[in-house]
């Protein structure tokens, strides 16, 4: 135990002096205090190469949002005091409307197993039936990495059910992925308790056609077009995973076809897969996709052929009329880490856009083929777990009218005179499905690169203010020191010197 606790103690030192930089440090204690399954688990769902790390926010975010998201359902942190600051602290700048449960500990309670206790305890007393459906508890990096077992709390106390998680930084790539970490764990349960059997109705009523469960959160108006798409079939929208509500959870594993709108829930699909419910990828965006995507949900549930018909007349001309109607014209590089990158993309080519470029910081899987495909087929450059160097050369290579990305990718761009847009905010918070989709983004694109003018003067009016020598809040001009910069200089290249003989050696 001695020589545990010291080891636990030294990971604890480095987690606290490198933070999130501590990565292969913490995954190697992790493994050796047991949770070797959990990170082969994670390394299976969400691939990291040919990018180790894609740089996005802490992805327990992801798991956090959507937890904050769902009715009746208490969230738990337990890990270092700064993460927790930092992720209720962005949990409540998204609108969460609820309070984050907090666990803290210290290198004794790691070592003595008494944040294990706590954590019980804790979860012991949120457990009120008149208030909560569930209680999701969520091991943050130090937690994992010193083996704090959540799967010996009880699965439920007092008809609470308790989901524990463990969503660390070094195993989890993207915020995104742990999205579907989270809907993973809340389906696998779901399913052992309809496997048990009978459960809660939907507080909704069910539809009284089959439906398709749709993977992947989305501006709230996609689903309800899905739904008038997949009328003419005899078909129904079912819920959207991540769910709002521990019911929905059944209607979702209720449907016959589970459509990967978003194709890196890999540990849902697998769910729904164990349910035998079959998966549809891609989605329906512009004509070409929902042509597509109405024909693989057809032959998914058998549906005839003359109803598929039926569906793509219905549609197919008003989704040609609304791209007409609303063209895009300019050269766009996109990138992002919410997952549908790649749909965007497609929307914007059939829209008259040319992308030369399409990255995301997400993993390539079996259900984003079909996208890479026609991305591809279009001349389009798809990189999968995208880095921001990646993202910053592209734009650099190609020229773009307008940058859409990140948060860093749109400041670089902007710093050069290009428009940017972000991602999260600007183009995927918007319908991107049928015809509603097809019109959606031309405004504000054409807006946006209708301002190339307008960058380019403001770039000329502030050139070379705040860069170099000269960036910060100077009152008078800066004390340059150059004999200074040549002596440092000369360490530097010593340093690497001496490095590069030992690599020799």
């Amino acid at each position: 135990m001695n020589d545990q606790g010291d080891d636990i103690r030294a990971m604890a030192a480095v987690a606290d002096g490198l933070g999130c930089h501590a990565g292969a440090e913490m995954q190697a204690a992790a493994r050796a205090a047991g949770n070797a399954e959990v990170l082969d688990r994670y390394a299976t769902d969400y691939p990291q190469g040919p990018h180790d790390k894609p740089q996005s926010m802490c992805p327990a975010f992801g798991s956090l949002r959507v937890g904050l998201r769902m009715r009746r359902v208490a969230t738990v942190l337990s890990g270092s005091a700064c993460c927790v600051y930092g992720l209720t602290f962005v949990s409540h700048f998204y609108g969460a409307r609820r309070s984050v449960g907090y666990v803290p500990f210290k290198s004794e309670t790691l070592v003595t197993g008494k944040l294990f206790e706590d954590i019980r305890d804790a979860v012991h007393e949120l457990a009120d039936p008149d208030r909560y459906d569930a209680v999701v508890v969520t091991n943050l990096c130090v937690p994992t990495a010193s083996g704090v077992p959540l799967k010996l709390l009880p699965s439920e106390i007092n008809g609470v059910r308790i989901v524990g998680i463990d969503v660390p930084g070094f195993g989890v790539p993207t915020h995104a992925e742990a999205k579907d970490v989270l809907a993973g764990a809340m389906l696998r349960y779901a399913r052992e308790e309809i496997l048990a059997g009978p459960v809660a109705a939907p507080a909704q009523s069910r539809s009284d056609r089959p439906t398709v469960a749709l993977l992947g959160e989305m501006f709230p108006a996609d689903p309800m077009m899905i739904g008038a798409l997949l009328a003419p079939m005899g078909l129904a929208a079912g819920p959207v995973v991540p769910c709002r509500d521990w019911r929905e959870l059944y209607a979702a594993l209720d449907c016959g076809v589970a459509a990967a709108i978003h194709p890196f829930y890999t540990a849902a699909v697998r769910e729904f897969q164990a349910a035998g419910r079959g998966i549809v990828g891609s989605a329906p965006v512009g004509h070409d996709g929902t042509m597509d995507w109405l024909k693989n949900i057809s032959e998914a549930y058998g549906i005839a052929s003359e109803k598929v018909a039926a569906a793509q007349n219905a549609f197919g001309p008003a989704i040609k009329g609304a791209l007409s109607a609303n063209p895009i014209k300019g050269r766009i590089t996109l990138s992002g880490y919410e997952g549908s990158e790649l749909l965007v993309a497609r929307l914007l080519i059939e829209s008259g856009a040319e992308v030369p470029y399409v990255g995301t910081a997400c993993a390539r899987t079996d259900w984003s083929a079909a996208d890479r495909d026609w991305l591809e087929a279009k001349g389009s450059v798809v990189k999968f777990r995208a880095s921001l160097e990646d993202d910053l050369a592209a734009m650099e290579a190609f020229g773009p009218d307008l940058a859409i990305g990140t948060t860093p990718v749109v400041q670089k761009a902007k710093s050069q005179g290009i428009p940017g847009l972000y991602f999260t905010n600007l183009i995927s918070a918007r319908p991107l499905m049928g015809p509603a989709g097809a019109g959606s983004l031309a405004q504000v694109v054409n807006a946006a690169i209708a301002g190339r003018e307008k960058m380019a003067g403001m770039k000329a009016f502030f050139e070379g203010v705040g860069e170099g020598d000269t960036a910060g809040i100077w009152e008078g001009a800066p004390n340059l020191r150059p004999d200074f910069r040549a002596i440092h200089q000369k360490k530097l290249d010593k340093a690497a010197k001496a490095a590069k003989a030992e690599e020799m050696i």
